[in-house]
């Protein structure tokens, strides 16, 4: 994961292009052409073996050693056999970016057993340090930079928009769309099968760089789901990210990944991941091209209510039946609006409501009125226009009317007009006006939607989340992984009924009262241990692992005899279980019979929850309706882990489950926020024990009385590196201050914004000017989100918490840390209280920090101290950091080395990057 050398691809100096000549079919000629028309300002080079002293009149070389000089970016179309030894030449010579838009069919075969051209080029780029993107990639383009490295067969115009995708020819469609629409791209790149510069590298540069206020994504596959993560999650925080993913069915799925455990359809997954990262989600290529379309003309929404103005009633009810299955909101006017459009008589059908129907015959006049009046309303945060073309109103004349007035209206503007002939050519006028346009009502309502869902998404990434309900321990850890431990070394790869059932009680998940019998004879002697009617049953080797029904997902065999009086029809039952295992599966060994109480779902419902283990995005959390007798799949939602109480609410409400709860739950709220601190305990299980690769608890029995997890199965695997790194429970310590206190030293979490606004209250102005370089007297919820919802990544921070005598918790001091995505350089801040200066927290803090930074491989770690903030610039040296007057911004940088560039391209990196 780095950004190491990209700048070389977007922001060339000199060119060479390999393999270009002037034959009709050249590759290197077509792109060489498309760098020249795009008006590429240095110095261009052809380079090719058979001697041309030129190329369309660019001066052409037989080896990159006869070039003037070192060019920043070589784009290569040479035969794809011969790019591998190319590329390790090239970086040998000194170039740092290479950009492949060679391909062919044998990537992959392996010739000689050499590798195979992809694994080649690879180890090349590797042994040189050379960058490449490619190969089989269209290229790239940067209009405001005037950069066409592509094949793409016309020019794009500069926007406001970066496309970043998979596939060249879906990138071809986009730019030919987006030359009939005029609209703009600030970067548009495709990937193609990169080997070593990826999507995730893009999204950074794109992120920290360029002027986009959008990005849009293609995926067609995911290789680094936690590289991916981590840099889609920082990019959605300050840009909309829309993305389309391909391959969302069995038949189209290209990855070749094994399928999910206790997943149907791997799509799912991809849809929580979308969700978790801030990302909006688009279904199809039609949604891309209308979200292209919105994403270049509207200003950023501040709320989620539409109004229609419409010439007929028809087409607006088309559109607010979408607006209300998306999930949208339909404005309702404000008194003052209602009065207004009583008197103007604008509204044929029920003035004063939304939509506004200005009649079949309304003159271009009547529109711009209605227009006028509704967008004035505080009460309104876009306008959609529906039209039908009439002979009163003929759609280029209203078009044409709206766009002289635009400037009266208040508020986001989107247009449908509709039909194909004469609505045309409304539709171009408002293309070339910068005015949202689209051939449906429905398309409209979609594409206004695609910026509500991430006003959504941000706020419920930005909530903040109730304290957790359950905090795990060094004991707790070391309880459970003895069970694991113990198992793997049996040669087991199941945990035991009887163990699972240890392991979700050390986690706070009640389970039903059990006794583990070996044999009848023990179950003659023991069955009066459970009360009351009982139920029995074996569990053996083909059934102790969970998700075992992926192709009958609702015919479960749970090997279970119900209604069980008396010992001995208890011990009856364990003899007929036995063989009915020895009869049916003879490979499977019995591992022990589980006697419960008899648990009647008559007054309960059953759930099912649990862990699993996808190949690309590691562990999930699932959560849905369960039994031995539903189809459990069909109800089951995802979420990536770690979660907090707001997150898991979300996955609990999404499911049927919920409805029925809140239509026959006594108290829904109550039984709501017991499934959401499961699917927290969950979530911390997932993150503590690295080997669990599986649990599945179905069913889990929610009553009046709680709940109760009934069945359940647990297996085992390797260590599986979580899509979002989970809360860093090592980093915790605790430590004694000078005036005695025990202080807690551990790294924030989202459930800490109380005590980040309660902390910001006992500051002094002059302490918060020291840390904000200007008076912030209040937080904002952004403001709490940003420091509290931390991606422990790439950021850190350390908070030295006190516990009160009566269990209160008191911040006394922060340190935080923003790394750079190549972990070059961290930027550091400290503040703390000043009741509690002098106590030594600020150089426990830094020294606690400073070690975590050494530990990681950042280089070097810097701060900016105000000139008159005289005790940090006294902390700095005592630390060991030099600091130095910055006279442009008249501030104090402190700098401390903490490892050695271990290459050149960081120590260049290093002197070349900004204090």
């Amino acid at each position: 994961m780095s950004t190491r050398f990209l700048h070389h691809f977007f922001e060339p100096r000199t060119l060479a292009v390999f393999g270009a000549s002037e034959k009709p079919a050249s590759l290197g000629g077509l792109v060489l052409r498309n760098i020249q028309e795009g008006g590429f300002k240095g110095p261009l080079w052809a380079v090719n073996l058979k001697g041309y002293s030129q190329v369309f009149g660019v001066p052409c070389f037989s080896r990159v050693s006869d070039l003037p000089e070192v060019p920043d970016l070589a784009v290569v179309c040479s035969p794809i056999e011969g790019v591998p030894s190319l590329i390790k030449k090239l970086g040998q010579y000194g170039v740092k970016a290479a950009l492949v838009l060679s391909g062919g069919a044998y990537l992959d075969r392996d010739k000689g057993n050499k590798g195979s051209i992809r694994e080649r080029m690879l180890s090349a780029a590797r042994i040189s340090g050379i960058r490449v993107l490619g190969p089989e990639c269209m290229g790239l383009i940067v209009p405001g930079k005037k950069l066409n490295a592509s094949y793409a067969s016309q020019p794009v115009k500069a926007g406001r928009v970066a496309y970043l995708g998979q596939s060249g020819m879906l990138a071809n469609a986009m730019i030919d769309w987006a030359a009939g629409r005029d609209v703009g791209f600030s970067h548009l790149i495709t990937v193609g099968d990169s080997v070593d510069v990826l999507l995730p590298d893009l999204i950074d540069y794109v992120n920290q760089f360029s002027p986009a206020q959008a990005i849009m994504l293609h995926l067609e596959r995911i290789s680094d789901a936690q590289h991916f993560m981590t840099a889609v999650r920082d990019a959605s925080r300050n840009r909309l990210v829309l993305a389309i993913k391909s391959g969302r069915t069995p038949e189209s799925d290209i990855s070749g990944m094994a399928p999910t455990p206790g997943i149907a359809n791997r799509d799912v997954v991809f849809d929580a991941a979308f969700a978790r990262a801030g990302v909006v989600r688009v279904d199809d290529s039609d949604e891309l091209l209308d979200a292209l379309e919105t994403l270049s003309r509207m200003k950023p929404l501040k709320g989620d209510r539409l109004a229609i103005v419409s010439n007929g009633l028809g087409p607006a009810m088309l559109a607010i039946d979408k607006l209300i299955s998306a999930g949208g909101k339909l404005a309702e006017f404000s008194a003052e609006t209602q009065a207004a459009l009583h008197r103007s008589e604008v509204d044929m059908s029920k003035p004063g409501e939304n939509p506004v129907d200005v009649g079949g015959n309304a003159s271009p006049e009547r529109f711009v009125q209605a227009l006028e009046i509704v967008a004035a309303d505080a009460n309104v945060d876009a306008v959609l226009v529906v039209h039908a073309p009439t002979r009163m109103a003929p759609s280029l004349v209203t078009a044409q009317a709206l766009i002289d007035n635009r400037k009266k209206f208040r508020r986001n503007l989107l247009t449908s007009w509709m039909g194909l002939k004469e609505a045309l050519n409304a539709r171009h006028i408002c293309n070339l006006a910068g005015i949202p346009t689209y051939i449906s009502p429905e398309k409209a309502v979609k594409a206004f939607m695609h910026m509500v869902i991430y006003q959504r998404v941000q706020a419920l990434l930005q909530e903040i989340p109730p304290s957790l309900p359950f905090s795990t321990s060094p004991e707790i850890r070391a309880q459970c992984r003895t069970l694991i431990k113990q198992a793997k070394e049996q040669g087991r790869q199941t945990l035991t009924h009887s163990e699972t059932a240890q392991v979700l009680e050390a986690y706070g998940i009640p389970t039903a009262p059990s006794v583990y019998l070996a044999n009848a004879d023990e179950a003659l002697a023991r069955a009066a241990e459970i009360p009351g009617t009982k139920a029995l049953k074996v569990v053996h080797e083909g059934n102790c692992r969970p998700y075992r029904y992926r192709k009958h997902p609702h015919k479960i065999s749970a090997g279970l005899l119900q209604d069980l009086d008396t010992p001995e029809q208890v011990a009856e039952g364990v003899r007929q279980l036995g063989e009915k295992v020895a009869e049916k599966f003879p490979e499977y060994a019995i591992r022990e019979y589980c006697l419960q109480p008899m648990q009647r779902g008559k007054h309960s419902m059953q759930i099912c929850a649990g862990i699993t283990r996808d190949p690309v995005f590691g562990p999930l959390i699932v959560f849905g309706i369960g039994g031995y007798k539903v189809n459990v799949l069909a109800d089951r939602q995802v979420a990536l882990p770690p979660l907090n109480m707001s997150l898991a609410a979300d996955v609990v409400g999404r499911t049927h489950a919920a409805s029925l709860i809140r239509e026959h739950s006594a108290d829904p709220e109550r039984d709501i926020q017991h499934l959401c601190q499961m699917l927290v305990k969950l979530s911390q299980m997932a993150s503590d024990l690295s080997d669990l690769r599986g649990l599945e608890v179905n069913p889990l029995l929610l009553n009046r009385d709680g709940m109760v997890a009934v069945d359940f199965a647990l297996d085992l695997g390797s260590p599986s590196r979580f899509a979002i790194m989970p809360y860093p429970e090592e980093l915790r310590e605790w430590v004694t201050l000078k005036n005695g206190w025990q202080v807690e030293v551990r790294p924030i979490r989202a459930e800490d914004a109380h005590l980040i606004t309660t902390f910001h209250r006992q500051l002094s102005e002059e302490s918060i000017r020291f840390r904000y370089f200007h008076n912030k007297s209040n937080l904002t919820q952004r403001d709490l989100s940003i420091l509290s919802h931390i991606n422990y990544d790439r950021q850190m921070a350390f908070i030295a918490e006190y516990l009160g005598d009566d269990g209160s918790k008191e911040m006394l001091g922060v340190v935080r840390v923003w790394n750079d995505p190549d972990n070059i350089r961290t930027e550091f801040s400290v503040i703390i209280r000043d009741d509690l200066q002098g106590l030594g927290i600020g150089s426990l803090l830094m020294k606690k920090m400073i070690d975590y930074c050494t530990n990681i491989g950042t280089l070097e770690m810097i701060g900016k101290i105000m000139v008159d903030n005289h005790p940090m610039r006294a902390l700095m040296k005592h630390l060991g950091f030099k600091c130095r007057y910055n006279m442009e911004e008249q501030v104090i940088d402190a700098v401390l080395r903490l490892n050695e560039p271990e290459s050149e391209w960081q120590r260049h990196r290093l002197e070349s990057m900004p204090d």
